[in-house]
């Protein structure tokens, strides 16, 4: 018997509450630190015109190449869902005039688009964060992104738990003697490659470097080193970003082996790293992307973002608390009549005292109803049944503690919460 049943797409994630709050849980901390720093939110597409990422991620990488949602609309024009954040974020700036003898301070969140192989971590729907510098050109501002990046994840508790690696690889010209050097290098090895690095032997040999095949691996620890053809000003710009992070206690490791796998980046590169979650380690990731907003037909700009990926930070967040939204009052009632007072009364509660009030649908007797109370985790009931229809009042009951129950009367329920919720707050704060 076939199942008429539709589950959500392989690698589509459906998000249950506690996860989803753990995600906003990310974003809002995020959206704090960004904003202590500067930054301004904006929104992007999540559809753009294929050639954009063909041009600026690069036609040779695995994400154009394999891993992008593709397809023609009704015009017939290439359409794709995003893959990454900062291509988006260029034509933004571009678009708009934001890079013109402008600097900006950006950030944005939201779906990104691969079709990779699902497994724990990673999906072909994943939520990033993507932070961004437009128009700032010293090793400063790279410094300042890693120390923003550092804070969040002490907001997040996570500092213990990861590592910051860093890289530099120079500019085009250095990528393009050290790619030489390294062809010339593995060209000796060829039968002994992996299909993928063979691949990448001949259109883009850096992403080699990036290996997880042992054997392939084995091959690289005589090969040709990055750090020996970076040109003197890139050169310069990492040792000062070093010295910077020295100066402010920020540590780090340096890894040579980093590129990213984009080829728009330049000069600086970087990772967050945990070994918290198996082989896919990285939770953040970024670096400079001086030649993009060029590519696109505005004037050379500097600038330098990162990534971070809410699934992996959510699954580093597992054994922490996340408490959902709060509920200050639950409402209960027994009759139709006493169904719709009730439901009046919570939108005054609303409006005039600014609580939180969930009020019980349909019909139910009371004691079921209280047990769905005690399980909100709000702090008092407001009960109207018939006793309370009658005498025009409330049944206040308190959800914690030993405070019991009174009967209050509806025209000065109103005040009595007030007061109530007030002091409490007074004392929270003492």
């Amino acid at each position: 018997m076939v199942s008429n049943r539709i589950k959500a797409i392989r690698g589509m994630q459906d998000l249950l509450p506690e996860k989803k709050a753990r995600f906003r849980l990310i974003e809002d901390q995020a959206r704090i630190v960004l904003a202590d720093y500067g930054y301004q939110e904006v929104g992007l597409p999540i559809l753009e015109s294929t050639s954009l990422f063909s041009r600026l991620v690069g036609a040779s990488t695995d994400i154009v190449e394999k891993e992008m949602y593709t397809f023609n609309d009704r015009n017939e024009e290439s359409l794709t869902l995003r893959p990454e954040g900062t291509a988006g974020l260029v034509r933004f700036v571009n678009e708009h005039g934001l890079a013109f003898n402008q600097t900006q301070r950006l950030w944005y969140t939201g779906p990104m688009f691969r079709y990779e192989r699902p497994q724990k971590g990673r999906y072909r729907q994943f939520d990033q964060i993507g932070v961004e510098c437009i128009g700032m050109e010293g090793p400063d501002v790279d410094a300042e992104l890693l120390l923003l990046s550092a804070r969040l994840w002490s907001v997040l508790g996570l500092s213990n738990s990861v590592t910051l690696e860093l890289n530099s690889i120079g500019d085009v010209e250095s990528r393009r003697a050290f790619g030489a050097a390294l062809v010339d290098y593995l060209t000796r090895f060829k039968a002994d490659l992996d299909e993928d690095s063979l691949r990448r032997l001949t259109t883009n040999p850096m992403r080699i470097l990036d290996t997880k095949v042992p054997t392939t691996q084995a091959l690289l620890v005589d090969a040709p080193v990055l750090s020996d053809f970076i040109d003197p000003a890139s050169r310069k710009h990492f040792d000062d970003l070093c010295a910077i992070l020295d100066a402010a206690g920020q540590g780090y490791r340096i890894n040579p082996s980093i590129v990213r796998g984009l080829d728009y980046y330049n000069r600086t590169v970087f990772e967050w790293v945990t070994d918290e979650l198996g082989a896919q380690g990285t939770i953040c990731g970024g670096g400079r992307y001086d030649g993009l907003v060029a590519q696109l037909g505005g004037k050379p700009t500097p600038c330098v973002g990162f990534a971070l990926g809410l699934d992996r930070l959510a699954l580093m967040l597992e054994g922490q608390a996340v408490q959902g939204p709060s509920i200050n009052i639950y409402g209960v009632s027994v009759g139709d009549d006493a169904r719709g007072k009730m439901l009046v009364l919570a939108e005054q509660v609303r409006t005039q005292l600014g609580l939180s009030i969930q009020v019980h649908a349909g019909a139910g007797k009371l004691k079921a109803q209280m047990k769905k109370a005690d399980a909100s985790g709000a702090e008092i009931a407001l009960i109207v049944a018939e006793d309370e229809l009658a005498q025009d009042a409330v049944s206040v009951r308190e959800l914690r503690g030993e405070g019991g129950q009174a009967l209050v009367q509806m025209s000065v329920l109103i005040e009595q919460l007030q007061q109530r919720f007030k002091q409490q707050a007074t004392n929270s704060k003492q």
